[in-house]
């Protein structure tokens, strides 16, 4: 069999740095001379049982870093959540393609891809490296300080609230931002990095891992709005009742649903709106306004976190680093030393596949509605240098002339 071929690909929801890991496959494979052909696939494993690749070997390296500093996934993405007859077409076409290495650059489904189809491989004998590389905005991989795409989404929705807050300090009302996060609250905390004076927003933060309550809810805005005359909440798409079922299910009429039977909680406004519904309604504020994030975070160009793009292509390099030294199959890892810095682990791929990470409860405040310094100590360096500051004007009243005091 020949070993000198190696495939890349690139699945789930893309991010701003995905491309650097990407990229440091392929420059790093490049220096090792048993290596001769570097392959991508497109669209993620649709790409590999399509047969759907690119020859990555022909690409220049002023392209490729060009590549590595745009947003979302260069080669494609997919959706496609492979059971162990999808695996076993993946590795038919990496055998039959003589793929000596195989790296798979995603979050909790691409590491279970990559678990089964190694699995495959050890069953038939055939000699392919297989090395998960983790990607995704969640911040949901176990094992992992944190995960690549994670900070620069982080750094968006941070810069995003600061925004949203000066907007609303100026119009005050209530203002509710929904942020991606079904089941970890990693982003949606993200928010409380925007803060820098004390009543700055957000004054409420919501997060799946907590229990949501409606009734308290809206005594918490109520309680906000009247302590400052506005009020700024960040709330995880996520958030659910005490029986697990999604808030937007419950409010919502009519709701979609994934390919995989959950309800539909990105893409859509629906949290958002009924939220400010009930606000409007209970509460009788009339200035009551409310966004979706969406997938603004995942691909915003120029909003990317200098600590995320270094990461990211160190991921990448050391996947390949791992997979020709490292003489098995694994999921790079990344572990936080010192203040801030980080070294890189290869964890057995069943130790990350399928699983989910959610917050800690030591970053989550015990009210439930607000995050820790334990929190902002541990984001703050992963946002990256250059992280844009907001001031205020300094409260020097005039006597008033006309108008009795």
């Amino acid at each position: 069999m020949a070993t000198g071929k190696i495939l890349v690909a690139q699945g789930g929801g893309p991010t701003a740095v995905i491309n650097q890991s990407l990229v440091g496959v392929a420059l790093e494979a490049r220096r090792f001379g048993q290596i001769g052909h570097i392959y991508g696939a497109h669209h993620g494993v649709r790409g590999i049982v399509d047969e759907d690749f690119v020859d990555l070997t022909q690409e220049t390296s002023h392209n490729l870093e060009q590549v590595a500093n745009t947003p979302s996934s260069a080669l494609g993405s997919t959706r496609d959540k492979p059971d162990e007859a999808y695996c076993r077409e993946i590795f038919k076409v990496l055998q039959a393609h003589q793929i000596g290495h195989f790296f798979y650059i995603g979050g909790n489904d691409s590491s279970d891809t990559v678990r089964i189809v190694s699995q495959e491989a050890r069953n038939a004998n055939y000699n392919l490296r297989c090395i998960h590389i983790p990607k995704t905005i969640d911040n949901d991989l176990v094992g992992n300080d944190h995960t690549p795409g994670f900070p620069s989404a982080a750094r968006f929705v941070a810069q995003a609230f600061a925004g949203a807050n000066l907007d609303n300090a100026a119009l005050p009302g209530v203002y509710v931002g929904v942020v991606m996060g079904r089941h970890a609250g990693f982003l949606t905390a993200a928010s409380a990095l925007g803060k820098k004076f004390p009543d700055d927003g957000p004054h409420l933060i919501y997060l799946p891992e907590r229990t949501f309550d409606l009734t308290q809810f809206l005594g918490n805005v109520k309680a906000m709005y009247e302590r400052h005359g506005r009020c700024v909440i960040a709330v995880s798409e996520g958030i659910h009742d005490a029986r697990g079922t999604p808030i937007a299910a419950l409010l919502a009429k009519e709701m979609e649903h994934d390919a995989h039977g959950n309800v539909q909680l990105s893409g859509n406004g629906a949290l958002a709106d009924l939220l400010c519904e009930e606000i409007k309604s209970k509460l009788k504020i009339k200035r009551v306004r409310g966004d979706t994030f969406g997938y603004l975070q995942r691909s915003f160009i120029g909003c990317v976190s200098d600590v995320d793009q270094r990461e990211a292509r160190e991921v990448g390099e050391k996947a390949v680093q791992f997979a020709m030294w490292g003489g098995r199959d694994g999921s790079v890892a990344i572990k936080r030393t010192g203040f801030y810095s980080v070294d890189y682990e290869l964890l057995p791929v069943e130790e990350v596949a399928g699983k989910t990470r959610i917050m800690e409860d030591e970053f989550i405040a015990a009210n439930g509605t607000d995050v820790t310094d334990a929190f902002r100590l541990y984001l703050r360096p992963l946002l990256g240098s250059g992280m844009p500051d907001a001031f205020r004007l300094r409260h020097n009243p005039v006597a008033k002339v006309l108008q009795k005091k």
